[in-house]
């Protein structure tokens, strides 16, 4: 229970990211934040952050063979995720990102059985790709008139690939490192890269108070703190499992996009969301 209980605690914190980034980055007609700067800045935040954490709790360096999974882990959370999805939500809303987000979990799950040579029952399998049909189905009844596939689709897609693989190769090393540590040094790692990237990108023109506050949102939360949930969650109930909380996450961001982006959440968002929901606590039984 404690695992489903940081699990949700991480999704919650990462519910917001998208909406968040998109208050950052603003849109291509009125534009706020580089995608560029929203991305590595917010990583040079965390990552100072980071290296205030390490030295108040007078962490040890990480054992030699911890050191490849870090990078691994830094290259796919710190750059690639982050890249790949503040520049495509600057094109596309963020309640359309994150109904294509609802491909994530199946892609952890899937990723993590190989890494970990787990095999999770079969029922569980028809539970997780349940709750992926759901969500498919959901865009295709909620966008049967406009839905077509954005450029920037592409873009959502390979920021989930990269997602997956960075939480399966950091819930690797976290069970001896803690959970904590692994973001820490995933993200001190990648510091002499994102400084001065940031200090380089950093904006000359007047950006506005809300997407500032969406940029911070993004740097301690979602690049930082979130993660302290969510390593630990998969660290001790296992990446493929924990995982299909995930399947909420869509449903909760749209949710979190009505009092910051002004969007409507309908009945119909509710009950595909009730409905997933249902899939990850049936899949948690089997």
């Amino acid at each position: 229970m404690k695992a489903y209980l940081l699990g949700i605690l991480g999704v919650v914190i990462f519910a917001i990211t998208f909406p968040m980034t998109r208050l950052a980055v603003g849109t291509v007609e009125a534009p706020q934040l580089s995608p560029w700067f929203s991305a590595l800045g917010r990583a040079a935040v965390a990552g100072i952050l980071s290296l205030f954490y390490l030295a108040f709790t007078r962490t040890a360096k990480p054992a030699t063979s911890d050191w490849m999974p870090l990078a691994l882990t830094s290259l796919c959370i710190v750059f690639g995720f982050p890249i790949l999805t503040t520049w495509a939500l600057r094109y596309v809303e963020a309640i359309h990102a994150s109904v294509l987000y609802g491909f994530l979990p199946l892609m952890t799950a899937a990723i993590g059985a190989y890494m970990t040579r787990q095999r999770p029952s079969v029922g569980f399998w028809l539970c997780a790709a349940l709750g992926s049909v759901l969500v498919i189905a959901y865009a295709v009844i909620r966008n049967s008139s406009t839905w077509i596939i954005h450029p920037a689709d592409f873009l959502l897609f390979a920021a989930m690939l990269f997602a997956a693989y960075g939480y399966a190769k950091g819930a690797e090393v976290t069970a001896h490192l803690g959970a904590e540590r692994v973001i820490c040094w995933a993200l001190v790692i990648a510091l002499p890269i994102t400084l001065p990237a940031a200090l380089m990108l950093w904006p000359s023109q007047p950006i506005s108070t809300a997407s500032w506050l969406g940029f911070s949102y993004i740097a301690v939360f979602s690049m930082w703190l979130g993660f302290f949930a969510w390593y630990r969650a998969l660290a001790i109930g296992g990446t493929v499992r924990i995982s299909q909380i995930q399947l909420i996450q869509p449903f909760l961001s749209m949710a979190f996009s009505v009092p910051i982006l002004g969007e409507r959440l309908d009945l119909l968002t509710v009950a595909f969301a009730v409905l997933v929901i249902a899939t990850v606590f049936i899949g948690k039984k089997l």
